[in-house]
């Protein structure tokens, strides 16, 4: 079932038939036993008073155990017995219930001395003393049965248990007929109050498809009932995420889009040059500049491209731990090919470091570290001198984690725009003509999905240090 008010409905209405049977068979029982408890003391009683009756010489019994009511006339025959009235009656309701309490007076020589007129022939019970139950002519019997030793009988008041259950049937009857009255009543109210309940959830899809696709307004979070609270959030939570993507894409569609225009430009330019041109040296000249702007114009689309796959990577990069050390010289020779011919060159540790960081071991994903570090010494290389070197080194941590460090001898950074150069697109006051404002930000994007971080800060005696914190194996490394 795909509906939860309906699943929500059939639950309330089971609830309710079941809970609603369960107090009828509770009432069935208490009230049974209850019934039984008042009528057996009402057994007792009238056992009881027609023995005290006998007792009174109210009603008198021969020498036989014969019951008597007076002297004979002189001459007249000995009455066998006496036929007592009815003990007691009861109603119930409107139903008048003819049976009565049936009396019986036996002898202790087994002699039938008296009875009612409801009373069996046959004797009721065959207990001298106390309650028992018999079945006389097809018909069960609660009696309850007192003996009278000095005068020689035993009295027994009995009452149909037929007519107990009856009694006890009407009292069910009475709850469970207007309970087939209520229920369907008691059904709708479920219904419309299961309808009533969920109406927000109803009121916020009709909002919702009312919506033009581009419309990532938050939904009001404001007098919402707590269930549905966290739905909403999430959401307005989503609608946001969303709304950062399509903006993270509108941007780099323009920026892509206004940075491939002027190296393209450039590229043609040159080219009709070379074609118009029979001098060699200019010819040669916009050969370079043909070939420079390849380069800038394949390095920006890498860029690009690296820049998109981390921001559209949803996986935190956990990796195999291996020797930083290692590490190292493996991506230096894998991300920058000819690194020596390129001025960049491995910084020797210091003495007290050195069995430390050549034992030192790093969980990353090399792909991520491999762009950090990429962009890391491109960067460093265009702002350097071109008789300077780059220098790469790994040093331990306090906490047990890894640092990758990049220095080199250039301009360095602006303090002002320390915090801000790792944007994208942004470019500093001492830009290089060959950079496109994404390498700070690549290496940035690549540390966070690791869990580390990039720091950036100008070294004493001029230029940029750029250190990328690994945190230590084992570390879990955060969402998002």
């Amino acid at each position: 079932m795909t509906s939860i008010r309906a699943r929500l409905s059939l639950i309330l209405l089971g609830l309710t038939g079941l809970l609603w049977l369960l107090a009828v068979g509770w009432i069935y029982l208490s009230t049974q036993a209850e019934v039984e408890r008042v009528l057996d003391a009402r057994l007792m009683e009238a056992a009881r008073m027609v023995n005290s009756l006998l007792a009174d010489r109210r009603v008198e019994v021969g020498e036989a155990g014969n019951l008597q009511t007076g002297q004979p006339d002189a001459g007249g025959p000995e009455p066998e017995g006496l036929e007592i009235g009815a003990v007691g009656a009861f109603e119930v309701g409107s139903g008048n219930y003819d049976r009565q309490l049936a009396c019986q007076i036996w002898s202790l020589e087994g002699n039938l001395v008296g009875r009612s007129q409801s009373a069996p022939n046959e004797r009721l019970s065959k207990t001298a003393d106390g309650f028992s139950e018999a079945v006389v002519d097809g018909e069960r019997w609660r009696v309850f049965s007192i003996e009278n030793a000095e005068l020689g009988v035993r009295v027994m008041v009995g009452d149909s248990l037929e007519v107990r259950d009856g009694l006890v049937d009407d009292v069910v009857a009475g709850l469970a007929i207007p309970a087939l009255v209520i229920l369907p009543v008691l059904a709708l109210a479920i219904l419309v109050s299961v309808r009533r309940g969920l109406s927000p959830l109803s009121d916020m899809a009709e909002t919702l498809s009312a919506r033009a696709a581009s419309d990532l307004r938050p939904l009001p979070e404001t007098a919402l009932p707590r269930e549905i609270a966290p739905a909403v959030t999430a959401l307005n939570g989503l609608f946001r995420r969303v709304e950062a993507a399509r903006e993270r894409e509108r941007s780099f569609t323009a920026f892509a889009a206004h940075e491939l225009k002027t190296p393209l430009a450039g590229v043609k330019t040159q080219a009709q040059i070379a074609l118009a041109s029979a001098d060699p040296a200019v010819h040669a000249n916009a050969l370079r500049q043909i070939t420079a702007g390849v380069d800038r114009t394949s390095r920006l689309v890498r860029q690009l491209l690296d820049l998109a796959a981390l921001e559209a990577c949803e996986v935190q990069g956990v990796g195999n731990e291996e020797n930083a050390a290692d590490l190292l010289v493996a991506i230096l020779a894998e991300a920058v090919p000819g690194a020596a011919t390129r001025r960049v060159v491995l910084a020797p540790e210091p003495a007290e470091d050195r069995a430390q960081a050549r034992d030192l071991r790093v969980q990353v994903e090399p792909y991520f570290l491999t762009l950090a570090l990429r962009n890391l010494i491109e960067n460093a290389l265009d702002h350097a001198p071109a008789d300077t070197p780059v220098t790469c080194r790994v040093v331990p941590m306090a906490d047990g984690g890894a640092c990758f460090v990049i220095e080199d001898e250039g301009p360095g950074i602006p303090d002002g725009e320390l915090s801000r150069v790792v944007e994208k697109f942004v470019r500093g006051r001492n830009r290089s003509p060959t950079g496109s404002g994404l390498g700070l930000a690549i290496a940035r994007a690549a540390m966070a999905r690791m869990g580390g971080d990039l720091t950036l800060e100008n070294r004493a005696g001029g230029g940029l240090r750029a250190s990328l914190h690994v945190p230590p194996p084992g570390r879990e490394t955060p969402s998002g």
